[in-house]
């Protein structure tokens, strides 16, 4: 099983910048699905993007797509998450995971604690 570690969150201004990273602490990632979610406060998780084991395929929820970019570097075990043009409604815990494709958190198995963004206007 693997365990994963989030880092590259802080507070930034609306219409700004932030690269999430995500890099196996224990196991390596480059068989798995990797995905990341998000939960505002008073909001249920929500589903972001996914890139499949092999970077071919990727699925971004609509309010991201155009946005945020997914990638992964399985030489240094980790998995990004690009964001830009970042507004107050990306403000949330992201939590990256390891599963199975998909865009349900039932998909994955393996979950990061998460790492806060905070968006001001």
């Amino acid at each position: 099983q693997v365990q994963l570690v989030e880092s590259g969150g802080g507070l930034v201004q609306a219409g700004g910048s932030l690269r999430l990273s995500c890099a196996a602490s224990k196991g390596t990632l480059n068989s798995y699905t990797m995905g990341w979610f998000r939960q505002a406060p008073g909001k249920e998780r929500e589903f972001v993007a996914a890139m499949n084991w092999n970077g071919i395929r990727t699925t971004y929820a609509d309010s991201v797509k155009g946005r945020f970019t997914i990638s992964r570097d399985d030489a240094k075990n980790t998995v990004y998450l690009q964001m830009n043009s970042l507004n107050t409604e990306d403000t949330a815990v992201y939590h990256c995971a390891a599963g199975a494709f998909g865009v349900e958190a039932g998909s994955y198995g393996a979950w990061g604690q998460g790492a806060q963004v905070t968006v001001s206007s």
